[in-house]
């Protein structure tokens, strides 16, 4: 059992919520996909791998709640109860994995970010970056810009103040080699078109359209087949669900990353929002909201305060 001290938001959380990755569970269900906090009771299987009291991460289906029962070996053992942890369990394990399997890095190639400055672009750019490649990020604003170039960004795109579709045809014309998609409708389209012979698009994930009642946007696709066959391009679904068996290796070579300093783990407590800081379970809403404004840099997490006299 885990008492939680701070949970993730993720853009998924709508469509968990909405019922449409398992349209078989009826409402009322627990949502919420991350938490960090400490142990505070073992079964007995447990007791031989954990002590009360430890730090521990853990990636689950209703994590937003103040206590979590978790099998123990699907806990990950932490340092310390730290934000930043949090934000690699889904976000950074989802840029690691999926531009290693599917993005096939290497020295020079041009690699485009879209929502770089969110939970898991900020993960792709740095990684990207770390594979010695030529990164692109787009964001909404020039603070979000900032940010991105204090982590390594080459080029940075204000969506909001620059028209992206000109300034990739400008400054890239032979196109970029990989996409790391996470918006979709208008930037799936754009990034599509933006793609170098030989290119990949990876999607993550389609943000633009969680709040719509089926789900996305329309993209422009009657010209798909013709697209990927004159460029030798390919389009991959990245769900990190799938990736189970690469996962435990990743977060570790993750977490040592972040240890040394070599990874920076950005995350939002909303303290910026109108209402302020992202505060006990009744603020979920509220940075669910927060994140579909676009207002975030980085990793958005909810702090659960624990009273020092609470009982289980």
């Amino acid at each position: 059992l885990f008492s939680s001290r701070f949970v993730g938001i993720n853009a998924s959380d709508i469509n968990y919520s909405a019922g449409r990755y398992d349209a078989s569970v009826k409402p009322p269900f627990d949502i919420g996909f991350e938490g960090v906090g400490e142990v505070v009771a073992l079964g007995l299987s447990a007791s031989a791998s954990y002590t009360v009291g430890q730090a521990v991460a853990y990636v689950k289906a209703g994590s937003f709640a103040e206590y979590t029962v978790v099998p123990a070996e699907q806990a990950v053992p932490l340092p310390s109860v730290k934000p930043e942890f949090l934000s690699l369990m889904v976000s950074g394990a989802t840029a690691y994995i999926s531009l290693k399997e599917l993005g096939k890095l290497s020295e020079s190639k041009k690699v485009l970010v879209t929502a770089a400055a969110g939970g898991t672009g900020q993960f792709a750019v740095q990684l990207a970056k770390k594979a010695k490649c030529h990164v692109i990020g787009t964001c909404s604003s020039d603070e979000k810009g900032g940010f991105l170039k204090s982590i390594g960004c080459d080029r940075t795109i204000n969506y909001k103040t620059e028209n992206v579709e000109s300034v990739l045809r400008k400054n890239y014309p032979e196109g970029v080699d990989v996409v790391y998609e996470s918006v979709g409708g208008k930037m799936f389209d754009l990034s599509l078109n933006s793609l170098a012979t030989k290119g990949c698009l990876i999607v993550i994930g389609f943000i633009a359209g969680y709040q719509n009642p089926v789900g996305f946007h329309p993209i422009k696709a009657e010209s798909l087949p013709a697209k990927l066959l004159k460029k030798s391009a390919s389009i991959r679904g990245f769900f990190l669900n799938h990736y189970f068996s690469e996962y435990k290796p990743a977060l570790k070579h993750l977490l040592e990353m972040y240890e040394r300093g070599d990874l920076v783990c950005e995350v939002d407590f909303g303290d910026l929002s109108p209402e302020g800081r992202f505060t006990g379970l009744e603020s979920v809403f509220r940075a669910v909201d927060y994140m579909y404004m676009g207002k975030n840099i980085g990793k958005i997490v909810v702090e659960l305060p624990h009273s020092v006299n609470s009982k289980l």
